[in-house]
């Protein structure tokens, strides 16, 4: 059994018509394979879940590595994730979406966001001024790309490319005064 091809299946299910409709016996259909093979390649469903965002999340993970090594500074890659997230196309923005939707209904799948977000953030410090700009300009870019992905916000691609102007300008600012001391 071709695993990606069960978790293409899963993805487009959850894209297409929603986590409601993610099934093992609809994922088995789809990827034409029984819901025998799907239970015991995934287990369950919030298994399937699982593997899809890991699939996701390594795929971010190569796309990242190519602008920041883990070990660059936290500005570095940052700015890489801003990158990566200006470069997302709609087919990605909607894949997005229903991985996310997934996600959320799992206190796992939860806590995994949460962890993957925090890690975003992960060095920067943000009792300076150059910190503080550095998490605006990562809430703006999540901010955009949760508002075009879940289809709040309609966005052309030429606002799309001037917001992420923006946000490269403030994280630029925030870059070279990465060296300020702390607030009071």
């Amino acid at each position: 059994m071709d695993q990606e091809k069960v978790l293409d299946a899963a993805e487009e299910i959850v894209r297409t018509r929603g986590i409601a409709a993610l099934t093992i016996d609809g994922v088995a259909k789809a990827a034409g394979i029984s819901k025998g093979g799907v239970q015991s390649s995934f287990g369950t469903k919030d298994g399937l879940i699982t593997a899809m965002y890991a699939r996701w999340n390594d795929e971010y993970d190569t796309m990242l590595g190519k602008l920041a090594a883990p070990d660059s500074p936290p500005m570095h890659r940052l700015a890489g994730h801003v990158e990566v997230t200006h470069h997302t196309d709609e087919a990605e923005a909607d894949r997005a979406a229903g991985m996310l939707a997934a996600l959320l209904n799992t206190p796992a799948g939860l806590a995994s966001m949460q962890d993957w977000y925090a890690a975003r953030l992960e060095g920067i410090d943000v009792t300076t001024p150059a910190g503080r700009r550095a998490r605006l300009a990562f809430l703006a870019n999540e901010g955009a790309f949760l508002l075009r992905s879940f289809g709040f916000m309609r966005m052309d691609a030429a606002m799309w490319d001037e917001m992420f102007a923006d946000i490269r300008s403030l994280l630029a600012e925030a870059q070279r005064s990465d060296t300020s001391k702390p607030a009071v």
